[in-house]
């Protein structure tokens, strides 16, 4: 049985992701924060990882190498927003979103990079805040550019092998973290996106499934928005 790792694994688009590869025959193990999952899955194993502290982090590497003889697909999905204004912002804030999108995932794949067989699929969460600025959290869409950058420069890194680097590029998702909106601003959001609502988890995981079941595909940020913008 394949292995996969999917870091925010247990609700939202990275549970999404993790359905669909146990359903493609894989052994997924998910980080998480928060509250306990106490869900039961077949072939899912979720592990209580806070990302931002690196101490945690390692301790998730070590039981992986432990338990694992090799890591198929690594989705790079975890993030964090931390909602302030530009001057509110501060240093703490800043290095928390940085260490958990980006730098835990660049630790986690240099630390399993032996266990990464050829033919492998890693594929990242971007934002389309990476690619266009947005009102609030600049940090945030700082951070999803630099995760941008990550899965390109990756890219080089896994040259001759048929493992594949991509990000897929979502807009806004019916995910638990967009229901705290207020109904007033997601109607705004509407009306800049072409399809004048938000995507699906499962429309969302297709590009995922696109990115692992396609091995030419590499080095490409897949946009999933909507019209995100149009007008």
């Amino acid at each position: 049985m394949k292995t996969a790792i999917v870091t925010g694994g247990t609700s939202g688009i990275g549970l999404g992701v993790a359905r669909m590869l146990i359903g493609k025959g894989y052994r997924v193990y998910a980080t998480y924060v928060g509250p306990d999952f106490k869900e039961k899955i077949d072939n899912f194993e979720a592990v209580k990882v806070d990302q931002s502290d690196r101490k945690q982090l390692y301790a998730f590497v070590e039981r992986i190498k432990k338990q694992c003889e090799s890591v198929d697909c690594i989705i790079c999905n975890a993030g964090l927003s931390i909602r302030k204004s530009f001057t509110e912002t501060t240093d703490r804030d800043w290095d928390t979103m940085m260490e958990v999108a980006v730098n835990s995932h660049y630790i986690l794949i240099r630390e399993l990079y032996g266990l990464i067989p050829e033919g492998s699929r890693i594929v990242f969460t971007g934002s389309q805040m990476g690619l266009m600025p947005h009102a609030m959290v600049l940090a945030y869409g700082v951070t999803k550019s630099a995760v941008h950058a990550l899965a390109k420069n990756l890219v080089k890194e896994f040259e001759g092998t048929g493992t594949t680097v991509n990000a897929v590029v979502p807009g806004f998702v019916e995910t638990p973290w967009q229901k705290e909106k207020p109904e007033e601003i997601k109607q705004n959001i509407y009306r800049k996106t072409a399809i004048h609502r938000f995507a699906s988890v499962d429309e969302v995981v297709d590009a995922y499934r696109f990115c692992i079941e396609n091995p030419f595909v590499n080095g490409s940020l897949i946009e999933v928005n909507g019209g995100y913008s149009y007008k």
